[in-house]
């Protein structure tokens, strides 16, 4: 081991992130503390006494040596310890498929008398090893009182490039919301090292965002740009063309809560600087507000459908955490999207904006129609509302047409007119057993509107008529308030016998059983059930509880509705593929005209920008 108090050669790759309320206060995601030790999360530091222990080896805080050596070509590592006391410092790395190894176990002493107690530990030697890459993390036990107030991951090695990243955010009348992020945003950036390097511009759809902020001028690093509504495609595209025009090279698409760790934003750029293709970008992963502690996805795959990656993971859990994280250091597949809850790439890569989608799957045909070179980092996470309790007949009606454009207009995307259909299909059988007859409603209209041609798209990119049109339609599955005392049926906690499912899965959950409406059984769901098709068998009426348990809906056997839905799909299902190689060459040709930056300059009354004018910005 070799100790260095020498900094102005070292670069911060990575900081220590700390629980943060309103973000994650899940404690044993940052630290994990034994026997006699305390954290401050306002002082951001840690106090021992003799034998406490603090171990980061957690999601948040460990150091993914395997990535940043394969992306980035890293060729120095050192780990700096800020604090007070004496401690027996390890540093483990965990590798796939072998055993974990103590790389380091010492005894060091952090004197704030010399170097106000900074103290370096040259790790170059872990990322000589050619075929051991991992996740390296640290720990410490005190042996005398002392305190670590600091801790950093450097490097002496060179940036490749100085990104200027845009934040686009886009907004729709939820002001208290992004008015907050941008007071973090400006406030963060008073402090950190990388502000000359950042702006945030917002994309107000709602145009409301101005009349909010009480005559308050904006701070220089934040831009404010009234849009029209075409949604989150318009609304992230206009973030992308501003993006464009300051002459910024990369941009970061974001959720107007920006539910984040600041510090998510040093990371991002940092590891954009290094990255040794020019083409990478950064997926932020998700966790839900309900469990702060599990992903929801730490990206996703698209075939056929979305499969969000590593769902369910428990960050609390060590191995769990560590399995993630080792699976999610290979490169990423063909078919690999990032949500644009977090998302930050290289302007030059982009090919293809965002197709007119309005909502819903405009990220996943940006993410499959430009050549990025994706990866996730850990610690940069999104907490955002599940999407188990948004779900509504309107939220399947655009998730079907994105999926069936998705393959029709992407040539790698090609499988056939029957697979596509069997994702329609898919959909409506989702719903039918649930007795959702106003979501296969609009599952019905989602495929009547994509026979209908791209053109659809295009004139109705605000999508006025059709949010209208199901918002209509939607009486039954629309959460109502629950009053106090309202009587409810038993809660359904566990699926039904296998024998039991296999058997209404031949009756289509009673559709074919008569009399099915008083022989079926009442149940509750709570909303984090309401996509767990193993309850649903047997069921005749379902009330869906959400997760505050102050807002219901129920939904009801109806042999009239389920094969009016049934003779409706049907009817599409036959114009579909009667259309379908008509539909493919119109879609593919659309494609390239709908998702250019003439189309969306046009669309959204921008000036076109010359050429000169960004060579010049640049």
């Amino acid at each position: 081991m070799s100790h260095d108090t020498q900094s102005a050669s070292y670069t911060t790759l990575q900081s220590l992130m700390w629980p943060e309320p309103g973000i994650s206060t899940e404690r044993d995601l940052y630290v994990r503390i034994n026997g006699a030790s305390a954290i401050s999360v306002s002082k951001r530091e840690v106090q021992f006494v003799p034998s406490g222990i603090a171990d980061f080896g957690t999601w948040f805080n460990l150091f993914n040596t395997e990535k940043w050596k394969r992306e980035c070509g890293l060729t120095d590592l050192s780990l700096a310890l800020t604090g007070e006391g004496t401690f027996e410092l390890s540093i483990m790395l965990a590798a796939r498929e072998r055993s974990w190894e103590n790389v380091l176990t010492e005894i060091i002493i952090l004197d704030p008398s010399v170097d106000d107690g900074l103290l370096r530990i040259n790790l170059q030697h872990i990322l000589s090893e050619p075929h051991v890459d991992g996740l390296a993390f640290f720990s410490l036990k005190a042996m005398c009182p002392g305190k670590l107030t600091d801790a950093r991951w450097e490097t002496r090695d060179s940036p490749k490039r100085a990104p200027k990243l845009n934040l686009a955010v886009t907004t729709f009348k939820r002001e208290e919301a992004v008015i907050r992020t941008m007071k973090r945003f400006a406030t963060f950036m008073e402090t950190s090292p990388l502000a000359a390097n950042m702006h945030l511009t917002v994309t107000d759809n709602g145009r409301t965002v101005a009349d909010h902020l009480d005559g308050s001028d904006l701070p220089d690093c934040v831009s404010l740009v009234p849009n029209e509504n075409l949604g989150g495609a318009g609304g992230f595209t206009r973030g992308l063309l501003e993006t464009r025009d300051r002459g910024d090279t990369h941009c970061l698409f974001m959720d107007d809560d920006a539910a984040i760790h600041m510090e998510s934003l040093e990371r991002t750029w940092l590891f954009l600087a290094y990255a040794t293709d020019p083409r990478t970008a950064v997926a932020g992963a998700m966790m839900t507000e309900t469990h702060r502690w599990a992903i929801w996805e730490n990206g996703a795959q698209f075939n056929g459908r979305c499969l969000p990656l590593h769902m369910g993971t428990d960050l609390r859990s060590t191995f769990e955490m560590v399995d993630m994280e080792l699976e999610a250091s290979l490169p990423v597949k063909w078919n690999f999207y990032a949500g644009w809850w977090f998302f930050a790439f290289p302007v030059d890569t982009v090919d293809h904006y965002a197709f007119p989608f309005f909502v819903r799957g405009d990220d996943v045909s940006f993410s499959l129609a430009n050549d990025f070179n994706t990866v996730t980092l850990n610690g940069v996470v999104s907490i955002q509302e599940s999407f188990t309790e948004k779900e509504s007949p309107l939220t399947w009606y655009l998730d079907l047409r994105s999926h069936m454009v998705h393959h029709l207009t992407l040539p790698k995307m090609e499988i056939g007119k029957w697979r596509v259909l069997k994702t329609a299909a898919w959909f409506l059988l989702r719903n039918l057993p649930r007795m959702h007859y106003e979501t296969i409603e609009a599952i019905n209209l989602a495929l009547e509107d994509v026979t209908r041609g791209p053109e659809f798209f295009d004139t109705n990119a605000d999508l006025a008529k059709r949010r209208a049109d199901i918002k209509a339609l939607t009486v039954n599955e629309a959460w109502k308030p629950l009053a106090s005392g309202t009587p409810l049926p038993p809660h359904r906690e566990t699926y039904t016998p296998f024998w039991h499912r296999t058997m209404m899965k031949f009756t289509l959950n009673g559709l074919l059983v008569p009399g099915f409406k008083k022989l079926g059984s009442k149940i509750l769901l709570h909303a984090s059930q309401r996509g767990h098709m193993g309850v649903f068998w047997g069921a005749s009426e379902i009330t869906n509880l959400n997760t505050d348990r102050d807002k219901f809906y129920t939904v009801k056997h109806s042999k009239i509705k389920g094969w009016k839905g049934i003779s409706r799909f049907i009817k599409a299902s036959i114009a579909f593929l009667s259309e379908y190689e008509s539909l493919k060459s119109r879609y593919r040709k659309a494609y390239n005209e709908y998702t250019g930056e003439t189309y969306w300059r046009k669309k959204l009354n921008m000036s076109q920008k010359m050429p000169m004018q960004r060579e010049a910005a640049e």
